[in-house]
């Protein structure tokens, strides 16, 4: 084999003409993550519980703007969450649960609270690990009135609710509730939870957090009869439940007992067989205006939660149906939740069972804009 030698006189200019290695850039900046505050809060704002059925593990609530139409953020709550606002609308508490891997493994349940201002996380609790894992209403998790303690329902399958103080971040202590279950707040200091024998079971707490009393009132529904959805209005008197069969309930709570006042119907004596409430979130109600929004469909036994068809409205002190609204015409599907703002202009939000969010006139029914696939299964919302 050959070999050829260069002469090393040509070395150094073979190196000069040799193209340059350019020198390595600059390191980029370090990054600093912020967190945006939310613009002021306004009467249209919405919070949207999503409980991502076909992934329960990563249900999340979405902020959305009812005038701009825009998502401003969201929450990830965790598996099967209860969710509720303070009295100040400033915090979302979140009750749920996390699994060390995922679907399985440690179980660990905690109350989170959240800042409305930006979304971000801003202390927790721990509970112990028998929460209740249902469908979403205001009562699996809620505010007493001045926000001095926060009521967290238990189910291990013995019936409880846990007393929780949101300042100090600890658990006071748990109440034995008799099998009566979920936590319906009145006052500062009274927790009330439905019976199976259609009976309310009101306790009373001492300053400390703890039991000073506890009473069962008369029963007001037959359960074996005509059940109530568990999801209660708001009322300025306390809430109303539905039944299944188109009956109202109002429950006035102001007072050291619930007080019931007359029911009233929905539907006609001919209507009855053919026409019911139906849905996850069944019904809003404009409390200044008097005004009760319902998800109304044809169906019988076991379609309380088919969704409805048309929304009817009602004035609440006449008890008079004002409208009737079919949704197919506005292009919706059936209507799993139905919310209502408070102020002087309402809408009203209106989620289907495909998962779109409707924002309509609250008083005409007119249709302003349809959000499409706001989330995986929208079934609950919550006013600021």
């Amino acid at each position: 084999m050959r070999h050829c030698h260069l002469p090393s006189a040509l070395l150094p200019w073979l190196l000069l003409a040799a193209p340059a290695i350019a020198a390595p850039p600059a390191p980029l900046p370090p990054e600093h993550l912020t967190v945006e505050r939310l613009p002021a809060k306004t009467p249209h704002w919405v919070y949207v519980y999503d409980e991502a059925f076909e992934n329960e593990l990563d249900a999340r609530v979405h902020l959305f703007d009812g005038d701009t139409y825009r998502r401003l953020g969201q929450i990830d709550t965790g598996f099967v969450p209860g969710v509720n606002l303070s009295p100040d609308g400033a915090t979302t508490v979140v009750a749920t649960t996390y699994f060390a891997r995922g679907g399985h493994g440690a179980r660990t349940d905690v109350v989170e609270f959240y800042d409305n201002a930006n979304l971000g996380l801003k202390g927790e609790i721990v509970l112990p690990s028998k929460r209740v894992e249902t469908g979403p209403s205001l009562f699996q998790v809620a505010y007493s009135a001045d926000a001095h303690f926060v009521y967290a329902s238990y189910v291990t399958p013995a019936a409880s609710f846990g007393v929780l103080d949101p300042l100090n971040r600890k658990v006071i202590g748990e109440i034995d509730t008799a099998g009566c279950v979920l936590v319906i707040p009145s006052g500062p200091n009274r927790v009330s939870s439905i019976c199976e024998s259609g009976r309310l079971l009101t306790v009373t707490l001492d300053a400390q957090g703890h039991e000073a009393s506890r009473a069962m009132s008369e029963p007001f529904f037959d359960a074996d009869k005509d059940p109530i959805f568990v999801q209660g209005i708001p009322t300025p008197e306390g809430y109303a439940f539905l039944s299944f069969l188109g009956a109202v309930h109002p429950v006035d709570f102001r007072g050291a007992q619930p007080a019931f006042t007359p029911t009233w119907s929905l539907v006609t004596a001919a209507e009855k067989e053919h026409w019911r409430p139906g849905a996850d979130q069944v019904g809003a109600i404009h409390r200044d205006l008097g005004r009760l929004y319902v998800p109304m469909h044809q169906g019988g036994e076991g379609t309380h939660k088919d969704g409805g068809t048309e929304i009817w409205v009602f004035d609440v002190a006449t008890h008079q149906r004002l409208a009737r609204w079919p949704v197919q015409p506005l292009g919706l599907a059936r209507i799993l939740a139905v919310q209502v703002s408070q102020d002087a202009a309402p809408i009203l939000f209106l989620a289907t069972d495909k998962a779109d969010v409707a924002v309509l006139d609250a008083l005409t029914g007119h249709l302003r804009h349809i959000e499409k696939h706001l989330g995986e299964t929208p079934w609950t919302f919550f006013n600021p």
